[in-house]
C-alpha cells in the first residue's frame, strides 16, 4: 500500500482528537510545535486493521523547542497553556520542551541523552524508525525521515541513531500484540544494546513515558 504524506495527515486527523490539537494548538504559539508519536502511526495501523482512527491511543504527545529559557517553570508554563487549551477534550496531552529534556533525563531514568538542537531531533530518537513521524502545528507539514513505506507496510526496524536490541524488541513486541500483522526485522546484537538501561526503567524519547 502506497501511503503519501497527504494521506498520512488525512489519517490522523480522522482521530477527533488529533483533529481538535492541530486545529487549536497553533494559536498558542509554540516554537517548533509538533504533534508526534502513537496518536498518528497508529491511525494508519488502525486503518488496516479496521479499527476506530483512536483505537489504543494513550496520550497525545505534543513536542516543542525553546531554548530561551530552560528552567522547569518557563515549561510548566506552556503545559499549562496548552492544557487550558484542550481540557475539554478528556484526553491525555503530553507536552515536552525538546530543548531540555538532557537536564532532567539522566537523573530520572540513569541513562545518557545528548542536548538536542531542535523538536525534530526528539522525533527522530523513538525507537523504531517507521514511528518517527510529526505533524508541524503551524502548517501541519509531515516530518518522517524513514518516509512512510515501512509504516505503510507495518514493517518494524530499530531506529539506526539508537542501536539498543533489546529495548527496540520490547517496544516492537508491544505494538505487534495490539497489531498482529505487524513484522518485527530482527536487529543484530550491538554493544550499545550490551550497556542499555532496562526497558522498565529508561524510554528512549524525550517524553516521560515510552514510545
Amino acid at each position: 500500500m502506497t501511503l503519501t504524506a497527504t494521506d498520512f495527515v488525512a489519517q490522523a486527523l480522522q482521530d477527533p482528537a488529533n483533529a481538535a490539537l492541530l486545529e487549536r494548538l497553533p494559536a498558542l504559539g509554540l516554537p517548533q510545535g509538533f504533534l508526534t508519536a502513537g496518536s498518528l502511526f497508529q491511525a494508519t495501523w488502525n486503518r488496516v486493521s479496521g479499527k476506530p482512527p483512536g483505537w489504543g491511543v494513550k496520550d497525545y504527545d505534543v513536542f516543542y523547542f525553546d531554548d530561551s529559557d530552560l528552567s522547569w517553570d518557563a515549561e510548566d508554563a506552556v503545559i499549562r497553556r496548552v492544557h487550558d487549551a484542550v481540557a475539554d477534550l478528556g484526553v491525555t496531552v503530553e507536552v515536552k520542551n525538546q530543548a531540555r529534556v538532557h537536564l532532567w533525563y539522566e537523573a530520572r531514568f540513569k541513562s545518557h541523552y545528548p542536548r538536542l538542537r531542535s523538536a525534530r531531533d526528539g522525533i527522530d530518537r523513538y525507537l523504531i524508525a517507521c514511528t518517527r513521524v510529526g505533524i508541524a502545528l503551524a502548517d501541519q507539514t509531515l516530518h518522517a525521515p524513514d518516509g512512510l513505506d515501512d509504516l505503510a507496510a507495518g514493517v518494524l526496524r530499530m531506529n539506526p541513531l539508537l542501536p539498543m536490541r533489546e529495548l527496540f524488541l520490547k517496544k516492537a513486541g508491544d505494538y505487534q500484540a495490539r497489531w498482529p500483522w505487524l513484522q518485527v526485522v530482527q536487529p543484530e546484537t550491538t554493544r550499545a544494546d550490551e550497556a542499555a538501561t532496562p526497558a522498565d526503567e529508561a524510554p528512549t524519547c524525550a517524553s516521560s513515558s515510552p514510545r
